[in-house]
């Protein structure tokens, strides 16, 4: 039987002074009742009610535990309290990890607006390129960037990030142009360690030749390649909203524009539908409705 229902029993049979009493408020039998204050004697080692025919005495034991027992429901109806409203209403840590390029002028005016919708929300953030254990390491939602999303995660699609190679005026003056995929491997790449260009799917076609363009230096860092790029070291494949006003202002060109990249899936992934606390809800329907609404339009330099 089931602990914490007897001790409730149990409460109520000494409340109101009767088996029968209690039972017709519990809406249970006047024999199960008694199973239940019997299963809580015997789960305590201890008598807790001497019964009479016309009366209910607690012992000594009974009149510790039933004080004691009234404290212990009254911290677990408060926790229950608490626990679902972070489930109704948006408040508590929320635990973010997303890709490192992600820190962008745009995403934090996004992270701004959402705390000053849902003060009670403390944002952790964590930007970093490796792929986190969500459970493990217990993050609530991971923004991940994929073609192809964990199986074992809930993920919801909220936009779609176009990449391109792209280097320094300078680079390509001392360089040159490269026209084809073929001419990466006479350049230099400023290439990341987390992610595999050979993956990348040109034009749609996954039997297109593979990038090999051999490496000047390697990072596991977006943000560090994309200086290392306008450093004028080599061709690095980054993220349209990372470029946007280096391609404008010429800093940066794009290489092979003329090739088209499929465009990766940005996901809101987590772990449990069917408790989504609110604010996970909040913040994943939130950055949904600002990119729907205000995404900026990149230009194809």
């Amino acid at each position: 039987m089931d602990l914490l229902t007897s001790i409730k029993v149990f409460r109520q049979v000494v409340m109101r002074g009767s088996f029968t009493k209690a039972a017709e408020d519990l809406n249970i039998s006047t024999a199960m009742a008694s199973k239940h204050v019997t299963n809580l004697e015997q789960q305590v080692q201890a008598r807790l009610l001497m019964r009479t025919s016309r009366r209910l005495h607690l012992t000594e034991a009974g009149q510790l535990y039933f004080d004691e027992s009234g404290q212990a429901l009254d911290i677990l109806q408060q926790a229950s309290t608490n626990a679902s409203a972070g489930v109704k209403q948006p408040k508590g840590i929320l635990k973010v990890t997303a890709p490192g390029w992600m820190a962008i002028p745009q995403f934090a005016d996004w992270l701004a607006q959402y705390h000053r919708l849902y003060p009670e929300v403390l944002v952790h953030l964590s930007l970093e390129n490796r792929r986190v254990d969500l459970v493990t390491e217990g993050y609530d939602l991971a923004l991940r960037v994929s073609h192809d999303p964990s199986p074992s995660l809930i993920v919801k699609p909220i936009d779609t990030i176009q990449f391109y190679l792209v280097a320094a005026p300078e680079y390509l003056q001392r360089y040159g142009r490269p026209e084809s995929i073929a001419d990466l491997s006479q350049h230099k790449g400023v290439m990341p360690t987390y992610t595999n260009l050979s993956q990348i799917v040109i034009n749609a076609d996954k039997s297109a030749p593979v990038f090999d363009i051999p490496a000047s230096i390697l990072t596991s860092d977006t943000l560090m390649n994309y200086r290392l790029a306008l450093a004028g070291m080599g061709i690095a494949y980054l993220p349209e909203p990372i470029l946007l006003e280096d391609l404008a202002a010429g800093r940066l060109e794009r290489v092979l524009s003329h090739e088209h990249y499929t465009p990766v899936t940005l996901y809101a992934a987590y772990i449990n539908r069917q408790f989504l606390s609110a604010k996970v809800r909040t913040f994943i329907d939130f950055l949904a409705e600002k990119i729907q609404h205000e995404r900026v339009k990149y230009p194809q330099a």
